[in-house]
């Protein structure tokens, strides 16, 4: 099951960051005129979903661990973004409060799915 997530979420992820390059969908370095984008901003979400393919082909618990550590990432990610508010993220990049809050939900159900996993069901 969790592999099966990871490839969904791998997915996901690559689908959002080629995305991000469509000018019909990002116009103004805004993903859906909701979330700020830029190149480097894309080409981490296209890099995420391949790092999630890949620990999801490698089996359940790297793509468990790969859940949790991602989750975490994501929670540090949604912290900074709250406290930088509408700006840039260590200067590379852009963010917003939706972005932020995007960020916050990723990593509560990335996390979510990461540690309700258990170490048995992983290793099946």
């Amino acid at each position: 099951m969790v592999r099966t997530l990871g490839t969904v979420w791998g997915i996901l992820f690559v689908m959002g960051g080629v995305l991000g390059f469509v000018p019909a969908l990002t116009k103004d370095q805004m993903f859906l005129g909701v979330f700020m984008v830029n190149t480097l901003h894309n080409l981490v979400h296209i890099a995420s979903g391949v790092m999630f393919l890949l620990a999801s082909n490698l089996g359940a618990r790297a793509a468990r661990l790969w859940f949790q550590v991602f989750g975490v990432f994501y929670a540090a990610l949604a912290a900074i973004g709250f406290q930088v508010r509408d700006g840039m993220i260590f200067g590379l990049i852009p963010n917003n409060r939706y972005d932020s809050w995007g960020h916050a939900l990723l990593a509560l159900v990335l996390l979510g799915i990461g540690f309700a996993t258990s170490k048995e069901t992983a290793a099946a």
